[in-house]
């Protein structure tokens, strides 16, 4: 079921609700697993995501002493992999999508430029080499950390019905206003 906006609710009801509490300073560190060696230097050169044009490689280096971390994963076709936009250049709340006209909110885009500069990509699974990983169908720059990398389960990572929000109202595939 989608996510429904509420209205503004005045001021005495907000209290019964969930608060954001966190103290304004909070932080985590996250150090990388690993690197990657990506074809793609520049963020043009690269796809708008990782499922659109040709299905370039690139290869997943991992930190030296985590080859048994890859232990099993051979036997996926996908994984998927989350990664640090090192690339990114600040945010803002709003932009405008490529294919798009329109602005829409950061968290309802996929755009690298964001709050926290996280990426994520469901990448195929090529060949698993030592601590070298090929992938394809690669959208991510080269020199880009790792942070984590898990397996895509179709069962629980598939939801072919899901209702795409604004994206739903595009044309297929639509300019890219990127190039224009």
């Amino acid at each position: 079921m989608p996510a429904k906006r509420l209205q503004r609710p005045q001021r005495q009801v907000l209290a019964g609700l969930p608060q954001f509490d966190l103290p304004p300073d909070t932080a985590f560190t996250v150090t990388p697993i690993g690197v990657v060696r990506s074809p793609f230097t520049w963020r043009e050169e690269a796809p708008r995501q990782a499922t659109v044009g040709e299905a370039r490689e690139a290869t997943i280096v991992l930190r030296r002493g985590l080859q048994n971390t890859l232990k099993d994963l051979e036997g996926f076709d996908y994984a998927w992999v989350l990664y640090w936009f090192h690339r990114s250049r600040g945010w803002k709340q709003q932009i405008v999508p490529p294919r798009d006209t329109v602005k829409r909110g950061i968290l309802a885009t996929r755009a690298p430029d964001r709050p926290n500069a996280i990426g994520l990509s469901a990448v195929r699974l090529v060949r698993i080499y030592g601590t070298r990983i090929t992938i394809a169908g690669v959208d991510i720059l080269d020199g880009t950390p790792v942070l984590d990398i898990k397996p895509y389960i179709a069962a629980y990572d598939s939801f072919p019905q899901a209702r795409a929000g604004w994206v739903d109202g595009l044309t297929a595939p639509g300019p890219d206003h990127r190039w224009v």
